[in-house]
């Protein structure tokens, strides 16, 4: 292959122009080159002209080659329109697909670029393209994505709706995407429902909205689309009900306590029971909750939450242990110790010893000393507890069904409340007939002396039509919270580096 052949096929992207020279330039390689004499078209008045009026010089970078950068010094000329009046009588040749206007790298250099900082952003763009031999600051990274054009938006028949947290706390913003297949649609820059309400009347043709239980998504979809069926997201129902049933578990943690009996107590323990003393002195003297709540100095939630405990309840946190090289050898250590409490722990380290302990003293001091010769299985939290009455039966542990068990025949509450998640769970399935059973069961669920949950299933009734069509339509809002979850890997990207705007054209970019 010969030098002008083999320039050719290096520098193929560079075939729009004439190549006079290849040089090497240390860290780059520089390419000289000049554009062709062909008649180029005016772009004001569209007639095709080869006059010259002057020459220009641009430099610009092109996408590297050996991975040093490529800097073409390219020459363009000036062109005289032949068109007497036209309002374009000299320009600057352009060189479609190679070269636009104002711009210091080639197309297909930005193209690179805009697709490195489209994925990344801000400096870990910066970084990599670095690497790879096309340098850019984390500036020119950030504005790269705006070259990127934006997809059709058609709006879908179905849509889910869902906010995000622009700044935690203080500004929101909400995500429209295609539920079905998680396309994103639009972002608003808030999540109030006139902004919501306005896109939806400017955007016809909805026929399903899928949302998370929000009463101001709710109200704005009415109001816009009275006749659009709205799908109450199954995942948000299932953690409404997660948070209702630890509350219950906790209320009535002195009934399944007794199963796995606690260790001694601590001070949480201490001012728990004092402050559950207090709150049921008060209100044996009629001193109503609010009052209670000013006398003693706590919040009005915390004092309804030991009301409705029939005796204080230890909530310590059980202990993590680590498995050691002294477990094998418990069961001896409590019979030694049952038989004989002031054993000393060096005969204890002796006997075990000879039994095939390959630990230290210390290590056996320090597990005497936390108690675990003692301790049959760790204590169980009411965390625990209502994780495993919200675990599906076949995913648990075979040490775990039997606790659960005991823990669910603690009381005729805990059993019901046991009863009733499982019936809940069955109708997270879309199936026909859900709504009816949906009523069967808040009538069941109403009936046991549940005070949380009750609550909820006041808020079942408040959005009695999006919970119907939850549980018997198959659509749903996950992939919305999929996008939702990207969102949130761009925005940290990007913080404090970008505005509102930008943030927007990267969601929308497929």
């Amino acid at each position: 292959m010969d030098a002008n052949s083999l320039v050719a096929t290096v520098f193929s992207g560079l075939a729009a122009v004439i190549i006079e020279d290849v040089a090497d330039g240390g860290d780059a390689m520089v390419v000289t080159a000049r554009t062709r004499e062909d008649p180029v078209p005016c772009p004001a008045c569209g007639t095709p002209t080869a006059k010259v009026h002057g020459y220009h010089h641009r430099t610009v970078k092109d996408v590297p080659v050996d991975g040093r950068q490529v800097v073409v010094h390219l020459r363009v000329r000036r062109l005289v329109c032949p068109v007497l009046g036209c309002r374009r009588q000299t320009f600057r040749e352009r060189i479609p697909g190679l070269l636009e206007r104002h711009q210091r790298s080639t197309v297909r250099l930005a193209g690179q670029i805009s697709q490195v900082a489209r994925e990344l952003c801000g400096r870990a763009a910066a970084r990599l393209t670095g690497l790879l031999a096309l340098p850019v600051s984390r500036s020119t990274a950030l504005r790269h994505p705006w070259r990127l054009p934006l997809p059709p938006q058609n709006v879908p028949r179905v849509i889910g709706v869902d906010d995000f947290a622009l700044r935690r706390r203080h500004r929101y913003a909400t995500i429209i995407t295609e539920a079905e297949t998680g396309r994103r649609v639009a972002v608003l820059p808030d999540r109030e429902a006139a902004t919501l309400e306005s896109w939806l009347r400017q955007h016809p043709g909805i026929e399903v909205v899928c949302r998370d239980g929000s009463a101001t998504y709710a109200e704005a979809v009415r109001r816009a689309l009275p006749d659009a069926v709205q799908v109450s997201d199954r995942w948000h129902l299932w953690r409404n009900l997660c948070d209702k049933v630890l509350l219950e578990v906790r209320a009535h943690a002195g009934c399944w306590a007794t199963i796995n009996p606690p260790r001694p107590g601590g001070v949480r323990e201490q001012t728990t029971r004092e402050r559950w003393n207090k709150v049921h002195s008060l209100l044996g003297q009629g001193v109503g909750l609010l009052d209670c709540s000013r006398r003693l100095g706590v919040a009005l939630n915390t004092v309804k939450r030991y009301a409705r405990m029939p005796e204080p309840t230890a909530l310590r946190i059980a202990p993590a242990y680590r498995p050691t090289l002294v477990d094998p050898y418990r069961d001896h250590l409590r019979e030694r110790r049952r038989a004989d409490p002031a054993v000393p722990v060096l005969h204890l380290f002796r006997e075990i010893k000879e039994l095939g302990y390959t630990g230290s003293l210390n290590l056996l001091h320090r597990y005497l000393n936390q108690g675990r010769a003692e301790g049959d299985r760790p204590v169980t939290t009411p965390r625990r507890a209502a994780r495993l009455m919200l675990t599906d039966p076949d995913n648990l542990r075979p040490k775990e069904a039997p606790l659960l068990e005991k823990i669910a025949a603690a009381c005729p509450e805990m059993t019901a409340l046991a009863d009733l998640v499982r019936d809940f769970a069955a109708l997270l399935k879309p199936a026909e007939g859900n709504d009816a059973k949906l009523t069967e069961w808040i009538t069941a669920a109403r009936a046991i002396g549940l005070p949380h949950l009750r609550s909820f299933t006041n808020g079942l009734e408040i959005d009695r039509p999006a919970v119907n069509a939850g549980l018997t339509l198959p659509y749903h809002n996950g992939r919305t919270e999929g996008v939702n979850t990207r969102t949130k890997r761009i925005m940290r990207q990007m913080h404090g580096r970008a505005g509102f705007d930008l943030l927007r054209h990267r969601i929308l970019l497929p």
